[in-house]
């Protein structure tokens, strides 16, 4: 496995194989590698005969007052752990290698960027769509991996890789969970004991949430008003939102009468977890 920390080395090794018509596969990440990274690693090898994962920790995503500087960088376990999967090559580049200048260009998704996370992160995705774009550009994969985790963050590269006539396959793969229903996590591990027990209110609500769905309730506000109950009955949880959106543009809707997603971020002390679920109303 090769680790290479430099865009024109990349694209040297990226060049060799497709000379020899190996097709290519991306699963870009920010490190803190766990088993929903994995589960796009194993994909991609699957699907793809060159397994190229990038660990880099995108400083352009980050609000001036979030978790930039303590997010969670174990590098040497990240690249052993993709060395045991397969993976051809890493791209570790250093922020002054993918930002080499002031970056004054940059990549935005409107519309699908307004409301969730880009709510209350306005310079969040266009931070996400400028690195994965530039991630593109570097090692121009026929597919990239991406969790359905942060179905928002998938929907926007989607619609951009699509408006811009990318040439890559995206494909969404299934949140990959803990036993007891938490959605896995780099950001897990910030978590204390009793923080961990309280987050399990994420899944419970959204349980409850695909529930009421089944049963007929089609009534976001209702739905929205009993998810909050729950999550608001924990000391150390603070709901940043809670929103049921249409599945295609993410706008808000009124009444679940289309395949909808169902999703919410939270903070448990300082740790900003999110979560969702995709709900069809009953025919």
């Amino acid at each position: 496995m090769l680790i290479v920390k430099t865009i024109h080395e990349t694209r040297i090794h990226i060049t060799e194989a497709r000379a020899l018509g190996k097709t290519i596969g991306l699963v870009p990440t920010m490190g803190a590698l766990h088993e929903g990274h994995f589960s796009l690693i194993r994909r991609c090898r699957d699907e793809c005969e060159y397994c190229v994962v990038s660990i880099f920790v995108n400083p352009t995503q980050f609000g001036p007052n979030e978790d930039l500087n303590r997010y969670p960088r174990p590098f040497e376990a990240d690249t052993r752990s993709c060395r045991e999967m397969g993976v051809d090559l890493v791209f570790a580049p250093e922020p002054d290698e993918m930002y080499p200048h002031e970056n004054i260009t940059w990549v935005q998704v409107e519309k699908l960027s307004e409301h969730l996370c880009g709510a209350s992160r306005p310079d969040h995705f266009r931070g996400v769509c400028t690195v994965v774009a530039k991630l593109f550009n570097i090692i121009q994969p026929d597919s990239a991996y991406f969790g359905q985790k942060d179905a928002q963050q998938v929907a926007v590269i989607q619609r951009m890789v699509s408006d811009l006539n990318m040439p890559v396959e995206i494909r969404s793969c299934p949140i990959v969970r803990e036993p007891d229903g938490l959605a896995m996590s780099s950001r897990n591990r910030y978590l204390n004991p009793e923080q961990r027990r309280q987050s399990l209110c994420l899944f419970e609500a959204l349980s409850l949430a695909r529930e009421l769905v089944c049963g007929g309730q089609a009534n976001s506000a209702i739905i929205i008003e009993h998810m909050q109950e729950i999550i608001t009955s924990h000391s150390e949880v603070r709901i940043d939102y809670i929103s049921i959106v249409d599945n295609t543009l993410l706008q808000p809707l009124l009444k679940i009468d289309r395949p909808a997603l169902i999703a919410l971020a939270v903070y448990i002390g300082r740790t900003r977890l999110i979560d969702n679920i995709i709900v069809d109303p009953p025919a």
